[in-house]
């Protein structure tokens, strides 16, 4: 086994534990990659990771499960603007919240797909979306690496803490670029380091899996993102998590066919 792929099964690993605990009506904050204990918060709250990101009308009456399962850095759907009829495709999606509140964004003529790739948050994602009732969502297995999804099909990607566990992402934003249609947007809550921290300086700060030791810097996203072929694109800081990393927000425009 190689050292990425040591790497994304510890990240699995820390996922379908975290799946355990939120299925059993514990926050999975408590045994999270994105954060632990008090750091996760409660609605409403503030936190730095979690489901104290989120305030209490935009998650009333989604599933506690979805609520407890969340391990994200941001509220991604609430820094994208979602119309009505939009494709929406969630990366990393856990146990669905952010799926389900886009969901209701878009409307019965729009629809939410999450991508997982563990077998644990996808069982719990499913029985959530049906306990919520969502008719227009569908949770499928696969890394953002490798998307199982055709190509431009999506108008608007989002994540929430996610891409910065990838081991290869300029794979990430190379897919995301091929699935979403011309002129489709992105919408990412991720950590982010500032230019000055040197990847030594990051995994000082915190693990891999902890969502630390793995973060871009600001410019090094920036970069990747017109890499990948990407136009107005912008990081912006929102919470600081460690010493020069932060949560930010990602934005970033496909070009149309015009362009």
């Amino acid at each position: 086994m190689s050292v990425n792929e040591r790497m994304r099964e510890l990240v699995r690993a820390r996922y379908a534990s975290a799946a355990q605990s939120a299925a059993t009506g514990v926050s999975a904050g408590d045994d999270s990659c994105c954060g632990s204990g008090p750091s996760c918060g409660t609605p409403g709250q503030g936190a730095a990771f979690g489901p104290g990101l989120y305030d209490v009308p935009d998650i009333d009456g989604l599933p506690q499960l979805a609520v407890l399962a969340s391990l994200g850095c941001g509220n991604p759907t609430a820094v994208t603007e979602l119309r009505e009829g939009d494709r929406v495709l969630d990366l990393g999606s856990g146990g669905g919240i952010d799926v389900l509140l886009s969901a209701r964004r878009v409307g019965p003529t729009g629809f939410a797909y999450g991508v997982d790739m563990t077998e644990e948050m996808l069982e719990l994602a499913r029985a959530n979306a049906a306990q919520a009732g969502a008719t227009n969502v569908e949770f499928r297995k696969g890394t953002i690496e490798d998307l199982p999804l055709p190509d431009d099909t999506i108008d608007v990607v989002i994540s929430n803490c996610v891409i910065n566990l990838s081991t290869d992402k300029p794979a990430v934003l190379a897919e995301m670029y091929r699935v979403l249609v011309p002129g489709g947007r992105v919408g990412v809550s991720d950590v982010v380091a500032e230019d000055e921290l040197s990847p030594a300086d990051r995994a000082e700060r915190g693990s891999y899996v902890g969502c630390v030791a793995g973060a871009l810097s600001r410019t090094e996203y920036l970069d990747s993102l017109a890499a990948a072929g990407f136009v107005d694109t912008e990081v912006e800081f929102t919470h600081q998590i460690a010493d020069g990393m932060h949560s930010a927000i990602i934005r970033a425009t496909k070009v149309t066919r015009a362009e």
